[in-house]
């Protein structure tokens, strides 16, 4: 029997199939796609490209370990010839169990405007405006490359416990990269949008504003002094998104890496790891935001997940595999892969220091000296003792309780619970930042934010 108009094949004979010669847990993901992206480089459109993808995973769970394969012939007969060549590399003693496939009710994110109700060249045209906004401003802008990119992706998940889920996501990105050169000094300018969403997103936020943010920074740049260095206070504004939390503390949080202690935070549950002013939340239930879903790439709901409580680890980040490790009875909906062609790992979501109680205002009068980072650049963590190395792409001095001058050059170099520990001031603002964060070779959609926050002491690298 067919349980689903999606899959026209026998769910329960494909999965009893991948469990024949034993396992705890069988299931399957079945992904469809449709993709644009459009690119402008030298003034002009260099690339437009659609496409679509359909394919599906197959995946065992034996004794703590993963057999998955992948095809995009997905006719029952090919399905079950990968069952067949998935369960030969399983052995674990008797069949597993598949128990009745439930009915669902498809899902989807509320979404104003499609990208699939909107023309190509409608796209087209908003990519050239920011284009024109970008090299039209200021005759020291020399390079700009703008990209639009939307999604849309319809996911089938059913498992060997007869879950079943089935969810459509549409998400899109806008972003703007400009270069600026004046008297030999060369800036660059970023600045992107995006979430799970559609093309309302440019209600909010036109093309120009974006535009516009790029190439201010890129500009200001120009004529900044280079940052002092030293040890010293810093305040990193809510402006600059989460992507200290990102990488200080997210990825050491992720089951697999703690499990297998290679993450500093690796058997600390219960401890204290950050200052008692610092919570730390993994949400992917938040509305429109890039990291956003109802359910994750193994079928478990969205969930809000607390990380750290006052300073008090609380827990990690898990998927099916990891939590069967653990002895945990549901992952936390942190499943995700990439496509049909990878198999799910502990990823974040919208990751978060949750906002405090202090006017920003008030944190930055409370430093005489020091470094005011607006926005964060690149950077590298090790997530096995916590070192990482931050570029700052636009600071300013703080001076007698003020932001001063613009400084270009600067660094932050610490140790992620070090400074987790120092924080003693945390804004009642919060501001997001988005990207596509890389692990095992998968990237994904995450958002991460921050309140503006103190940070008492910090190596900044710059002029000494």
């Amino acid at each position: 029997m067919n349980e689903n108009p999606v899959l026209d094949v026998d769910t329960s004979r494909i999965l009893k199939r991948a469990l024949k010669n034993g396992g705890e847990f069988a299931d399957l993901y079945l992904e469809e796609t449709l993709n644009t992206s459009v690119v402008c480089e030298d003034d002009r459109i260099e690339k437009v490209i659609t496409g679509r993808d359909r394919g599906l995973g197959l995946r065992v769970i034996f004794n703590g370990r993963t057999a998955y394969a992948y095809t995009n012939d997905i006719k029952e007969r090919s399905l079950l010839e990968l069952a067949d060549t998935l369960s030969n590399a399983v052995r674990s003693g008797n069949a597993g169990t598949v128990r009745a496939i439930k009915g669902y009710v498809p899902q989807s994110m509320p979404v104003k405007t499609p990208p699939l109700d909107v023309s190509l060249e409608d796209k087209v045209a908003f990519v050239k405006r920011g284009n024109d906004c970008a090299r039209r401003t200021d005759k020291r802008i020399k390079q700009a490359k703008v990209v639009y990119g939307d999604g849309f992706r319809r996911v089938y998940i059913a498992n060997s416990f007869g879950e079943t889920v089935e969810e459509e996501r549409t998400s899109i990105l806008f972003l703007i990269h400009v270069v600026a050169e004046d008297k030999g000094v060369l800036q660059t300018g970023y600045e992107p949008v995006g979430g799970a969403l559609g093309l309302e997103i440019f209600d909010k936020e036109s093309p120009e504003e974006v535009a516009d943010k790029a190439v201010k920074r890129a500009l200001q740049m120009l004529n900044a002094r280079k940052a002092p260095g030293g040890r010293m206070p810093v305040i990193i504004s809510s402006e600059a998104g989460g992507t200290m939390i990102h990488e200080a503390i997210g990825h050491g949080l992720e089951a697999d890496l703690a499990l297998q202690g290679l993450s500093v935070y690796s058997g600390k549950i219960g401890e204290k790891v950050a200052s008692p002013v610092v919570t730390v939340i993994d949400d992917a239930t938040l509305p429109g935001r890039r990291g956003s879903f109802l359910y994750d790439d193994e079928g478990a709901p969205a969930q809000k997940t607390l990380l750290v409580d006052r300073g008090i680890l609380k827990g990690y980040l898990y998927d099916r595999l990891n939590a069967f490790k653990n002895g945990i009875d549901e992952s936390t909906g942190n499943g995700r892969r990439e496509s049909y062609h990878c198999r799910p790992i502990p990823r974040m979501t919208n990751t978060l220091i949750a906002p405090g109680s202090i006017e920003p205002d008030a944190i930055i009068s409370s430093v005489d000296k020091g470094l005011f980072v607006k926005k964060m650049g690149g950077g590298q963590v090790n997530t096995v003792n916590g070192d990482f190395v931050f570029e700052v792409s636009e600071g300013y001095l703080l001076e007698k309780g003020k932001v001063g001058e613009p400084v270009r050059g600067a660094t932050l170099t610490g140790n992620g619970p070090e400074v987790l520990r120092m924080i003693d001031m945390v804004g009642n603002d919060l501001g997001f930042g988005i990207g596509t964060c890389g692990k095992d070779g998968q990237g994904v959609p995450v958002a991460d934010a921050q309140p503006t926050i103190r940070i008492p002491e910090i190596v900044v690298g710059g002029d000494v």
